[in-house]
């Protein structure tokens, strides 16, 4: 019986991190897509209001409209380990899409607006020991982002918007005949946040920029029915999660007018989520409180993230871009679970666009996230079947992304 506890304790508290925070996605266009999202100092079409506000300032003269999609595709994932304890995750195909625009000059501002999905996932598993912990996991996130920028002068520019997340997850699991557990929870909520941005041309082929996004507290708010056995509640539940800030500075240099090559650091600051906290409507069976509302230790820590792009302008009419990068993972393995088996990353794009008229252009482009494996030794996780060892394999994910993007 206090096994079985253990294990509903831990995949609780594993699969709402997910509902609050899920993978991040910051390629939210074609040029971001492209480039391994080395965009920040060296920004080209409407989706300027997303990625750097500050530059809006610095473009044409016109009004600039993006819309895209992305087509983000999870492999399986699998989990080996000696016995019966092995599985293998679904494969997942995720759709976002995205929308930007940059209004026309007014004297030294500008305004722009951008709808965008930060982050998102569905994970889930078959397998009857990972279907314990994550039968399904689904988050949707949608932000809408309108922004505003100053020119101070002919070199430099500062930004700022709103940030307006609307959040919504489902969490399902189920013991079966392991242990006679079963979960299912839905919460959505709406949450703000600010960004802010600074642009400098330091020469006119040489660019420094920074953002920085801010931490949004979630509160998921919702139903979660609880069962153990045959006997389930149904609770009115909250958590609150943090979206961790994000602070991006980045520099870039055109050659020739041909090629230009940007290089961006991110920190992200994940350290802020330090603690995993239900609480419910009203008070819970005292042998319960082990198992759905004692608080969980989380401290996850600081990343880093490193990315390179190139933009090469061929001709008029075709631009192509490409990028790589290193991603650094926030959880320590002592909390990883089957929701979130998250590792390091290496990232590898490619992309173009291409100038169909003169106020109309396309594009596409093509990334890939290449997830480290996972070797876990006995005793290191908290997770009940994951404190035994075992290795993850063929993480990651396939970022595929069209768009038209219009000036007028």
């Amino acid at each position: 019986m206090e096994e079985i506890k253990k294990i509903i304790v831990l995949s609780v508290g594993v699969s709402s991190v997910m509902m609050a925070g899920g993978y991040r996605l910051p390629e939210q266009s074609i040029h971001s897509g492209g480039l391994s999202d080395a965009y920040v100092a060296h920004t080209m079409g409407a989706d300027t209001a997303y990625y750097n506000p500050a530059a809006m300032v610095f473009m044409g003269t016109q009004q600039y409209f993006e819309a895209g999609m992305t087509l983000v595709t999870a492999p399986a994932q699998t989990y080996t380990l000696i016995g019966p304890f092995s599985g293998k995750s679904e494969r997942e195909n995720i759709p976002m899409p995205t929308a930007f625009y940059v209004s026309k000059p007014m004297d030294n501002m500008r305004w722009g607006l951008s709808l965008v999905v930060p982050a998102g996932s569905t994970k889930r598993w078959k397998t009857p020991y990972q279907k314990l912990f994550s039968e399904e996991f689904t988050l949707k996130n949608i932000e809408v982002n309108p922004t505003v920028a100053y020119k101070v002068s002919e070199e430099f520019a500062v930004g700022a918007g709103l940030r307006v997340v609307y959040s919504q997850g489902v969490v399902n699991s189920d013991g079966g005949n392991i242990a006679p557990v079963k979960r299912e929870m839905e919460g959505d909520t709406i949450a703000f946040g600010y960004n802010v941005a600074l642009m400098y041309n330091l020469v006119s082929n040489i660019h420094l920029a920074m953002t920085y996004r801010s931490n949004i507290d979630v509160k998921e708010e919702g139903q979660a029915n609880l069962y153990f056995g045959k006997v389930g509640q149904q609770y009115d539940a909250e958590v609150t999660v943090p979206l961790p800030a994000a602070l991006n500075i980045g520099i870039s240099k055109t050659w020739q007018e041909w090629l230009t090559i940007e290089l961006k650091y991110e920190r992200i600051y994940w350290s802020a989520y330090k603690t995993l906290d239900f609480e419910y409507d009203r008070p819970i069976q005292a042998g319960l409180y082990n198992t759905f509302d004692k608080p969980l230790r989380r401290h996850w820590h600081d990343t880093d993230s490193f990315r390179i792009g190139a933009t090469m302008k061929v001709n008029d009419k075709l631009t192509v871009l490409a990028g790589a990068g290193i991603d650094e993972s926030p959880v320590p393995l002592d909390t990883i679970g089957f929701e979130l088996a998250d590792s390091d990353a290496k990232i590898f794009s490619l992309g173009f666009r291409y100038q169909q008229t003169k106020n109309l252009s396309w594009g596409v482009a093509f990334l890939m996230s290449k997830k480290d494996s996972i070797a876990l030794k006995p005793g290191v996780a908290e997770n009940t079947i994951l404190s035994k060892g075992g290795t993850f394999t063929d993480g990651g994910a396939f970022l595929t992304t069209i768009g038209m993007a219009y000036t007028f």
